[in-house]
């Protein structure tokens, strides 16, 4: 714990911990006579997962900061506006990997095996990923538009 506290936030402390543990549950065969040593690079291997996974995250977020600024409301374009932040509003709902696959293959335009690469996942992975999400998104897009005619109904 000690080890976890020196490399990680407070808030990722126990959760680097559990993880380890976890990993040396599962590789029980693997851990050796003097377990310390190797407790402490799987917990350093852990801690750099949780840093990149927060990093990534951090990034994602700025992304659709940066593409909220972008796609700003112009008056003489309410439809297409509109849309936009139809749009944004449901990539919002997604998930932080959701919306990396879907920036990867929609915004910079990466084929399923270079979008892989990016994310450093299979291909299988990373199509299903990209279909996961485009199924989330219509589905946020749809549950929008009934909400909006709820709204409009109401009046």
């Amino acid at each position: 714990m000690g080890y976890a506290a020196r490399h990680t936030d407070q808030s990722g402390v126990q959760d680097v911990v559990a993880e380890t543990f976890l990993v040396a549950w599962r590789r029980l065969d693997d851990v050796p006579d003097d377990p310390l040593p190797w407790l402490l690079v799987v917990a350093r291997n852990t801690a750099a997962n949780r840093r990149r996974t927060i990093r990534r995250a951090q990034m994602v977020e700025l992304e659709m900061a940066r593409v909220d600024r972008v796609a700003r409301a112009s008056e003489a374009a309410d439809v297409p506006v509109q849309a936009r932040e139809e749009v944004l509003r449901a990539m919002n709902r997604l998930t932080a990997t959701e919306r990396e696959a879907l920036f990867l293959v929609a915004w910079d335009g990466l084929t399923p095996t270079q979008g892989a690469q990016v994310l450093d996942c299979s291909v299988d992975a990373f199509t299903k990923r990209v279909s996961r999400a485009r199924a989330r998104l219509s589905e946020a897009i749809a549950e929008d538009d009934v909400d909006d005619l709820t709204v409009r109904g109401a009046r």
